[in-house]
């Protein structure tokens, strides 16, 4: 507590001192357990999945659609070179025969990332796809 006196001379008045270390102190110290204890918590659940018998189809039933692109942005659709707008007539003329569920992009790491996505939303606007789905490895570690 500090005293002060008054410039008149009375009797010194004693303002509380509130100090924020201990405060801040718990603060950050919460702030660090949650931050440690909250990803666990998602894993804390353990539940075993019912199984089924219904067979819900296989995926490999379908056959798939996918476009390539490689090195250097030469785009091919299920194997065969071509250019944007005959991929984009070939998907129209495919979803107007059936309808096309997903059509997967493989495109290579090194094509900039801005032209897959531009070929991403043409393929959008053929109609009749449901999805777009750009395809991944997986990697190993």
């Amino acid at each position: 507590m500090k005293n002060f006196r008054s410039r008149r001379g009375r009797r010194a008045v004693a303002l509380p001192e509130v100090s924020l270390t201990p405060l801040i102190d718990t603060a950050l110290t919460l702030l660090v357990i949650f931050m440690i204890t909250t990803p666990m918590m998602n894993n804390v659940i353990k539940i075993n999945l019912p199984s089924s018998s219904v067979n819900e189809g296989n995926s490999r039933d379908q056959q798939e659609t996918i476009v390539y692109v490689d090195k250097q942005s030469k785009l091919y659709l299920n194997g065969a070179e071509m250019n944007l707008q005959a991929i984009l007539l070939n998907l129209q003329k495919m979803s107007q025969h059936k309808e096309i569920d997903i059509v997967f992009v493989k495109a290579d790491q090194d094509v900039e990332y801005g032209k897959v996505i531009e070929l991403v939303d043409i393929m959008k606007t053929a109609g009749g796809i449901k999805y777009v789905a750009l395809a991944t490895q997986r990697a190993v570690h």
